[in-house]
């Protein structure tokens, strides 16, 4: 089943950002450091934040369906949005360099954030290294909108733009995902090992909808995958969610139908609102440091990975073998240094 998904998602155009599979890692030291409080849960993570473009990160394995389907098109530019610390705009700005397109970002004052660091480093300080041009908006904006009217004005200068929205999320995008699904059924087999539960963070929706789509059609079990969402509320997670892991499913298995109970996701973590500071995400962020050495965001794998946390301190995994997925997104901690570099 997996050489023939991966088969049919050979007929789409994509452009090369990855190295190949990425790969998954037992966290031996976190585990001793959590000791009973573990609950005898073996985890793993698999180290989608290490990849050689643009610092790395979740959105280039959706960027490279997105990028070669707009140089399929005959596109010199290519038009995204996001917030302003988008890990998703800086990602797609680096791609975009490699593959010689101009790039510019919409970018919403969406989080109620107004210190130096937020507005001005991170991923935005990288989307200018990148080369993108940067259209900063209001938060009550409608940034898709605000692209497709520029990809009109470009279209009367003679050229011709391509625009995707927030994440990458369309279900081309996601079909980044399904290769990923592939990828750990792979890995799965060659360690002869099979993970409990997938977990993920929950933006746009994008990478637990393309892990869905990339399971269901394998003939496997998507209800292994748990997010926790960080943007959307919880219905509309599951909504946004249910309906792109369709859309990504027809698009390379249009035989199958999404199970109705197929998506699983926890809303205890968002916190506030999307982009705010929880005091479990800046525990989850140092804990990970200290014991692993690895870096997880402020944004989306701190707060995902809290609910990992969670879950082990609640015997939700006992004795079983769990896989996080890193997402990326460290350039997004310097954005976050007043939230994260506290005192203990």
């Amino acid at each position: 089943m997996v050489a023939t998904m991966k088969g049919r998602l050979s007929s789409f155009p994509r452009f090369p950002l990855l190295d190949g599979p990425t790969p998954i890692e037992r966290l031996t030291r976190l585990e001793q450091v959590l000791g009973a409080a573990a609950g005898g849960a073996r985890l793993w993570v698999k180290r989608d934040d290490v990849m050689r473009v643009g610092g790395g990160g979740n959105k280039l394995r959706k960027l490279e369906f997105l990028i070669g389907e707009a140089v399929a098109q005959g596109c010199d530019t290519f038009i995204t949005t996001g917030g302003l610390q988008s890990n998703h705009a800086r990602q797609s700005a680096a791609a975009a360099a490699r593959a010689g397109l101009a790039c510019e970002l919409m970018l919403s004052d969406v989080v109620p954030r107004h210190d130096e660091a937020y507005r001005t480093n991170g991923n935005l300080l990288l989307d200018d290294l990148f080369g993108a041009t940067v259209h900063r908006l209001p938060g009550d904006v409608n940034a898709l909108a605000a692209a497709q009217a520029r990809a009109e004005e470009i279209g009367r200068e003679g050229r011709r733009a391509y625009v995707v929205g927030s994440g990458g999320s369309s279900p081309l995008g996601c079909l980044g995902y399904v290769v990923c699904a592939a990828e750990i059924l792979e890995q799965e087999q060659a360690v002869d090992r099979r993970f409990e539960a997938i977990v993920v963070p929950n933006g746009s929706a994008g990478t637990h909808a393309g892990l869905a789509a990339g399971l269901s059609a394998a003939g496997d079990d998507p209800r292994r995958i748990l997010s926790f969402t960080v943007l959307a509320p919880l219905d509309k997670a599951i909504e946004d969610t249910r309906r792109l892991a369709s859309e990504a499913l027809h698009l390379i298995a249009p035989d199958r139908n999404l199970a109705g109970d197929a998506i699983r996701i926890d809303g205890s973590q968002r916190g506030e609102a999307y982009g705010l500071p929880t005091d479990a995400m800046v525990g989850a962020l140092r804990i990970m440091a200290r014991s692993e050495g690895l870096l997880l965001d402020p944004v989306y794998s701190g707060k995902a990975f809290a609910g990992v946390l969670d879950g082990m301190h609640n015997g939700v995994w006992e004795d079983r073998d769990v896989l996080f997925v890193m997402t990326g997104g460290t350039p997004g901690l310097f954005a976050y240094r007043d939230a994260i570099a506290r005192d203990d």
